[in-house]
């Protein structure tokens, strides 16, 4: 019986490492890197780098400020929500229910002294909403310009 326990105990934890987030990318179709700034200097090269590409940044929510005037505290966590209205319509007529998840957005935030951004991957989108082949000819090119965004922000 007790090789059995650790023949199950094995398989188990190698499923488990195989589940383990692999180059920045989240199981949860979250793609994660580093800063090198502060959360406000990767904002402010966040919001250039959009609007470097010809993109429109549609709002900025400061959840830290937001917690402050609930008399709550947390860690500088800040959200861009930015888009560009030829590449998310393409897509929303190819699945209208991946409007839910548009605009884009980039999550930046103090994760215990090392600043992180965070995205909803291309794949993930065209994955969650089932959006087949009707998005192939978006798909690379918004994933290139997801991570290039952030990378930029970031300061790679």
């Amino acid at each position: 019986m007790q090789g059995f326990k650790r023949n199950v105990f094995s398989v188990i934890a190698g499923l488990l490492a195989l589940s383990l987030p692999l180059s920045g990318v989240a199981g949860n179709g979250l793609a994660v890197i580093e800063s090198e700034h502060g959360v406000a200097e990767t904002e402010q090269r966040l919001v250039e780098a959009v609007e470097g590409k010809g993109m429109s940044v549609m709002a900025q929510v400061d959840h830290r400020a937001n917690a402050s005037g609930v008399g709550l505290d947390m860690a500088p966590t800040r959200l861009v929500i930015f888009g560009n209205p030829k590449g998310g319509t393409a897509l929303m007529r190819c699945a209208p229910t991946v409007a839910i998840d548009l605009p884009m957005k980039m999550l930046i935030w103090d994760d215990s002294g090392t600043v992180k951004i965070a995205y909803n991957t291309a794949d993930y989108l065209v994955e969650r909403h089932a959006i087949g082949d009707c998005a192939e000819p978006v798909q690379a090119k918004m994933a290139d310009v997801l991570e290039g965004l952030a990378r930029q922000a970031a300061g790679d």
